[in-house]
This record gives structure tokens, C-alpha cells and sequence, in this order.
């Protein structure tokens, strides 16, 4: 008995005290992002009072009238580890330094696992002041408030390493040798998400096959539901505006065009002789399935069509004066309802109630009303917003140093890609608050067996594109070439140490304010001379040359839009390119395949130039 009053306490106890709810996120070794105010949120009860306390202040909040509260705490300098309390909960282990939000598709959330053969040092990991969290997967039609649950904040060192996402741990280490301040990956990816699917809706509206129908999600997710549930079979539900019709009859008999749920209830008088008495109830046959309730306490159900309708009312539950039966029923078509010519009675030795006669009744549930909905609803698979909405949303408040972006497999050949790109970042811009939160976006590498014929389309090439032009056209942007790091058999490159430098790279320039090049040379414009075209440049840095050998991968075309492997020139910071076989050339491409690993244009830093065309076709 002493045990089980402990129990009882404890679970009283923590009944009581459980008032404040935080974000998932909010949690043992988070990490905060430095140098700007913090917003912290969370939930509580109404009236609840909510206290911080951290690093030596105390900040007090309460909650709004739906129940979430906000504090605002003043920017922090780097360190830690230190501890917040929030009334009786403690955080502990928090680290203040640079935060990273790292999304887009599988090939942000490879495994580390998969590289400790490439890279033994990872197993001897021992850093602590680098740390991640991976947001899991939630898909929604609908904003979300909180992230799903289920995961934790990890360090790096040698027992959680293995916990981390390839290219999540590599930045981070770049990062923290550079700055050498804490760093928090926040890493939101699923594999195989298209870019529609991270954009939330008002930022989709150019694209009406992606935005969903309000009206008629409502109405589905209303038609979905059965209104009567957990309500209807109440004693005191008020049924007074219900229709009536007797019992027993179809549903087409009686003008109810419909398949789905019906709820039938009917009120009955007792003497006082049958006050808490056992009785049997009898409903003969219903189409297709039952759950009786009487006097709101459930007394029994049938799953299908044929069997005879007999429950027991149990002792307790009928009583003197008025009782109520209330019957859901439902059916799978058009012809629910009683089957005439069977007892429809509540009985035992004393007394039998004719239930026969008038009833009323009221649609739960008309399943031709949610197919109609899913019509309207066609899109629904294919809309976008639901990894946004399931996995951004809910990290609108917090703060972060720079977002990552690698994304672009499964778009491509798709022509939107870069004004899908372009919305991404205005919409997470905004959401976030940070209207010149930076952006580094990781061009695609090569995949796919290398081609020996002269480049004409290439579906990853459009996409490369669309990449380049949103670093160079949108602010606080950059973007890493990666088309030597990938492997033509696996669209899940090994690599990922590179590439995390480079990208850390354009951080440096781009966040940190370091004078460095950066990036590979690229395209800016050409000049037609006879035979040859002249090919100008940005970003050449210490000069234009080759990686090794010769110039490769460069192609040249006339009016006719036939593409040839051309020969190409360094000559200064610019490049000559001709081929005997076009004697009035107009264009060239340059890396444009799905693989162009062997493209070796690069500047004397040795970073690759992209690929580029100077054509539209």
C-alpha cells in the first residue's frame, strides 16, 4: 500500500507541476546563436507565471490567451556551458556560439556512418563544443507550431559522433577551427523532397498546381471526421433540432441520399420498478455497423451487416422517468438503415419497451462529401509546403548564423527550379526574421555515366544553373562548385570533407568578412571574332588556368545549334575557344552534362569555375 501511495503521489505530482511545456529544441546541449537578442517560447497553462533564469538574470513572462508565452533575452557572447531554468525545468549544458539551419535533400542527411572507412578519424571524434540536432521528418498540410519528437542535441565527440550527418559534421569542424566558438547544426533534410515541398504557401502563389484549396481541405478534413463522435450520445445533447423518422426504414427509403455515419436517438420512459434493473435489448438488423449507447454508457456493437442485434444493459444503467438510446450507425452505401420485421424492444421480466416508431437523426459522417473533397483535392500529393510546414515553421523564432542548402536531385530538368530557389529564400528570409540571413547553397556535383558526345541538354545542368544565377542575382548568397567531388555511380558522393570546405569558404568571405578568393571563375560575357569566341570572366583571382593539361569539356556551336567539342585557350583572364568544324560560331557551353567531371577551367586558388552556357536554348 506504501508503494502504491508513493506512485500516486508522484504521478499527482507531476500532474501538478507539469504547466510548462518547451519547444523540443529547447533542450540538454542546445546551442544559441550569438551576438543577437534570443527569443525564447514555449507553452503553459493560463495564469501560469513563467520565470528564466540564466546567467545571473531573470527574465518573467506569461502566457498569451492560447496558451504560448515568449521572452526575449539580450544578445550573449560566446561560450558556455552553462544552465537555464524555466520554473522547475533545467537545460543544461548550453553552448552560445554560431548556429547553422542545413536542409534540402539525402544528400544533406548522408550518414556519417557511411564514411568512417574513407575517414578513420572520425571513430577518435572528441569535440564538444560542436554540436547537432536533426529535426525529424514531419509532413503537414498545415503550419505547425512544433517540431515532431523524438530527438536530442549531440555533441562530437567519440560516443555520439556516429549519430551526426556527413556534411553537418565536417562544416561544423571547419567552422569551429576558423572561429574557434561553440557551433550548432540544425540540420532539417528529407531525401527525395522536392524544393516546392520546403515553401510554404504564400510563397508559392505563382505556382497554382502547388497551392492547396483552403475551402475544400476544410471541407475534407471536416467530411474526414464524424461530428457526432464523443458528443452525440450524451444524455443532455441537446437534440431538439434533429429531423425525425420512424424506425425501422432504409436510408433510401426515406430521402437519405448517402453513405457514411448516421446518428439515431430516442428518448423512453421507465417505472420506477425498473430504477438500476438488467435488461436486454433487442435491435433485430442494422446496415451495415452499430455502437448503442444507452443513457450515454455504451452497451454494445456490431461490425457488419447480418447478426442479430442483442446487447445486455447492465445493472446501473436504466433508470426511472426518461432514458435515452442513442445508435451511430453507419454504412459503407446508400442503403444504411433498420431491417423491418425485427424486434426493435428493451425487455426483462418485467417490462418490455417498444422501441418502433418515431426517432431522430442526424449525419455524422457522409463519405460521398469526402469523396467530393478529394477531387477538389487532386494536388494533394503533389502540392507543395509540407516539409515546410511540418519542419521550418516551427523554428521561426529561432536564431541562426547562415542557412545551407543542398538540394536540386529530385528538380531535375525542372525550368522553375530557380524561381522555386529565389522564393526559398525570400519565404525563409522572412519566416525567420533575418531579412539578409545568408544563404550558401551547394551546386550540384556530377552523376551519371560521363558522355563522350558533345553536351546539348543535360537536365542537371539546368539546375546548376538556376544555382548560379541565384547566388550572383540574390544578396548574402554564395555557392560551392562541387562537379569534380561526386561519383557517376552513386548519387550519394562519399566526399563530403571538400565540400564542407569549400563551402565554409564562402562563409568566410561572405559572413566573417575575410579577404580571400572564394570562388571559381565565372562566366560574364563573350565576343564573337570571326571564328572563335572570346570568353570573359569574374572571380579569377590570382589568374585562369588549368587543373591539369589541356582545357576540357568546352563546346561550340552555329545558327544551327549543334554543339562540337571545341578547343579552348587561356589567354590572360580570358579564353579562346574554336573548332574547324564551326566557321561562324555564336555559342558555348562549358561543363554542361550531368557528369563534366573532367571540366578542369579553375583560378590559380584552385577553386573550379562553374559550368555555364552563353546560349538559352
Amino acid at each position: 500500500m506504501r508503494i502504491i501511495a508513493i506512485l500516486f503521489s508522484f504521478f499527482i505530482y507531476q500532474f501538478v507541476v507539469a504547466k510548462i511545456k518547451l519547444p523540443a529544441l529547447i533542450s540538454d546541449r542546445l546551442v544559441l546563436q550569438r551576438d543577437v537578442d534570443l527569443k525564447l517560447w514555449g507553452w503553459a497553462d493560463r495564469g501560469e507565471k513563467v520565470t528564466i533564469r540564466f546567467q545571473g538574470k531573470i527574465y518573467q513572462t506569461q502566457p498569451d490567451a492560447d496558451g504560448k508565452w515568449f521572452v526575449t533575452l539580450p544578445s550573449q557572447k560566446a561560450g558556455g556551458p552553462f544552465i537555464m531554468e524555466v520554473n522547475e525545468l533545467i537545460i543544461r549544458d548550453i553552448l552560445i556560439g554560431d548556429v547553422w539551419l542545413a536542409s534540402g535533400q539525402s544528400n544533406m542527411e548522408t550518414p556519417i556512418l557511411r564514411l568512417v572507412d574513407r575517414y578513420p578519424e572520425i571513430n577518435v571524434s572528441n569535440n564538444h563544443m560542436i554540436r547537432y540536432y536533426k529535426v525529424p521528418t514531419q509532413e503537414s498540410v498545415h503550419e505547425k507550431d512544433e517540431i515532431a519528437s523524438g530527438a536530442q542535441w549531440y555533441s562530437a565527440i567519440a560516443s555520439d559522433v556516429l549519430k551526426w550527418t556527413a556534411l553537418a559534421y565536417f562544416y561544423a569542424q571547419e567552422a569551429y577551427s576558423y572561429t574557434g566558438i561553440p557551433v550548432g547544426m540544425l540540420v532539417a533534410s528529407k531525401g527525395g523532397s522536392t524544393i516546392q515541398s520546403w515553401i510554404n504557401q504564400d510563397h508559392l502563389k505563382e505556382f497554382p498546381a502547388l497551392i492547396v484549396n483552403k475551402k475544400a481541405l476544410t471541407s475534407l478534413e471536416n467530411a474526414a471526421l464524424d461530428q457526432g463522435a464523443n458528443k452525440w450520445h450524451r444524455t443532455d445533447w441537446d437534440d431538439r433540432e434533429w429531423q425525425t423518422v420512424t424506425v425501422p426504414s432504409r436510408w433510401n427509403e426515406t430521402g437519405l441520399d448517402i453513405k457514411g455515419t448516421v446518428w439515431y436517438r430516442k428518448d423512453f420512459d421507465l417505472p420506477t420498478s425498473m430504477e438500476g434493473k438488467y435488461a436486454k435489448l433487442y435491435l433485430g438488423t442494422m446496415v451495415d455497423s452499430d455502437s448503442v449507447f444507452v443513457n450515454g454508457k455504451f452497451v454494445g456493437f456490431t461490425s457488419y451487416f447480418y447478426p442479430p442485434r442483442k446487447y445486455d444493459i447492465p445493472a446501473g444503467i436504466l433508470k426511472s422517468g426518461k432514458n435515452n438510446i442513442t445508435i451511430r450507425l453507419t454504412a459503407n452505401a446508400n442503403d444504411g438503415g433498420f431491417i423491418p420485421d425485427k424486434p426493435y424492444k428493451i425487455s426483462n421480466d418485467e417490462i418490455d419497451v417498444d422501441l418502433k416508431g418515431t426517432w431522430k437523426y442526424k449525419v455524422g459522417q457522409d463519405l460521398n462529401q469526402l469523396e467530393q473533397s478529394k477531387k477538389e483535392l487532386a494536388n494533394i500529393q503533389s502540392m507543395g509546403s509540407g516539409l515546410y510546414n511540418g519542419m521550418i515553421n516551427p523554428l521561426c523564432y529561432y536564431q541562426f548564423k547562415g542557412v545551407i542548402w543542398y538540394q536540386g536531385e529530385s528538380n531535375a530538368g525542372d525550368s522553375n527550379y530557380g524561381k522555386y530557389l529565389k522564393a526559398l529564400i525570400t519565404n525563409w528570409r522572412a519566416e525567420l526574421k533575418s531579412a539578409e540571413l545568408p544563404f550558401l547553397l551547394v551546386q550540384l556535383p556530377n552523376y551519371t555515366p560521363k558522355s563522350i558526345k558533345p553536351p546539348f541538354q543535360s537536365t542537371w545542368g539546368l539546375i546548376r544553373e538556376a544555382q548560379l544565377q541565384t547566388a550572383l542575382e540574390v544578396p548574402k548568397t554564395a555557392m560551392a562548385v562541387t562537379y569534380d567531388l561526386g561519383e557517376w555511380n552513386d548519387i550519394h558522393p562519399l566526399n563530403k570533407k571538400d565540400l564542407a570546405h569549400r563551402l565554409f569558404l564562402q562563409a568566410r568571405q561572405l559572413i566573417y568578412g575575410e579577404r580571400l578568393v572564394s570562388a571559381g571563375p565565372v562566366y560574364d560575357n563573350m565576343k564573337i571574332e570571326g571564328n572563335k569566341i572570346t570568353l570573359f570572366f569574374n572571380d579569377t583571382g590570382g589568374g585562369l588556368r588549368s587543373r591539369e593539361g589541356r582545357l576540357q569539356h568546352f563546346a561550340i556551336a552555329g545558327e544551327d545549334k549543334v554543339f562540337v567539342w571545341a578547343e579552348a585557350v587561356i589567354k590572360g583572364n580570358t579564353i579562346i575557344v574554336r573548332s574547324k568544324e564551326v566557321t561562324n560560331p555564336v555559342a558555348v557551353r562549358y561543363a554542361w552534362s550531368d557528369n563534366p567531371e573532367e571540366a578542369n577551367l579553375q583560378n590559380k586558388e584552385r577553386l573550379l569555375a562553374s559550368p555555364f552556357r552563353t546560349d538559352n536554348w
